[in-house]
């Protein structure tokens, strides 16, 4: 994979899409300790607190984007990361205080149009677990088109695996 050429700013309709910085900490850290946005992601434990989202900030590589609204400010993450096979993989999460506004799928366009024209991928991965139907919305919306393999993923909030649905992007 040839390395990443991150544009600075993604400008949505009504969001930016921005590289991480350390002062979000707080408002990364308030919005994850909701356990209802935690159990929806693979990696983010809970309780999650400041030293988690320093810590997420600091290791942020040059694919993840700060998601921020020009009225509230941070209000989740979206990235890309290596999957099997050197697969292009899409994750995100919105705080809860933003569900159901479209604000993911604004996101996730964005991000996407950046994976395309400036990555040069040509398809990239995402997956949901099967009892987060609206995360599946969001990415259908976002031009994921279901490849019919579940697999077991690990959700480090729950403490448990939960089957995920397979999606794919492309451009």
């Amino acid at each position: 994979m040839k390395p990443l050429e991150i544009q600075s700013v993604i400008e949505t309709p009504s969001l930016r899409l921005r590289p991480p910085r350390l002062s979000d900490a707080g408002h990364l850290a308030k919005l994850l300790n909701d356990f209802e946005v935690a159990r929806m992601t693979t990696s983010i434990p809970h309780p999650y607190g400041l030293e988690d989202a320093e810590q997420f900030l600091k290791s942020s590589g040059e694919e993840t984007f700060i998601v921020e609204h020009q009225d509230h400010g941070p209000i989740g993450t979206i990235g890309f990361s290596e999957g099997e096979g050197r697969r292009a993989e899409l994750g995100y999460w919105i705080g809860k205080p933003y569900w159901g506004c479209g604000f993911a799928t604004e996101a996730a366009r964005g991000a996407l149009g950046w994976a395309g024209s400036v990555w040069k991928r040509r398809h990239v991965a995402a997956r949901h677990f099967i009892d987060n139907p609206a995360s599946g919305e969001v990415l259908c919306k976002s031009g994921f088109l279901y490849t019919g393999q579940v697999t077991p993923s690990v959700s480090k909030a729950r403490g448990e695996i939960v089957p995920s649905r397979w999606m794919v992007w492309l451009a």
